[in-house]
């Protein structure tokens, strides 16, 4: 079993998560609405972007708090680091 990890950005992550889910729920309902393509285009746009910036800032939280340099500043934990930066 795998240690769960909670950093002190996880619920901030995860409020900007929750409000981009309540927006992806309004664009499906423009799309339900017959709402013109560029509105949904433009909204999907604005998902697509909250998604983006909290996954950039798990990332980010990720190297700040996991991924400790060692005694000549380089990264220890080269595979966790390649692992987590394939997501970029």
């Amino acid at each position: 079993m795998s240690k769960i990890e909670k950093h002190s950005s996880h619920p901030q992550i995860s409020a900007r998560l929750k409000r981009a889910n309540g927006h992806l729920t309004a664009v499906i309902d423009m799309i339900a609405e017959g709402r013109p393509c560029a509105e949904i285009a433009q909204q999907l746009h604005a998902v697509e972007k909250a998604v983006t910036n909290a996954k950039r800032a798990l990332i980010h939280d990720h190297i700040d708090h996991c991924l400790e340099p060692g005694d000549s500043g380089e990264i220890v934990d080269t595979k966790s680091f390649k692992d987590i930066t394939r997501y970029l």
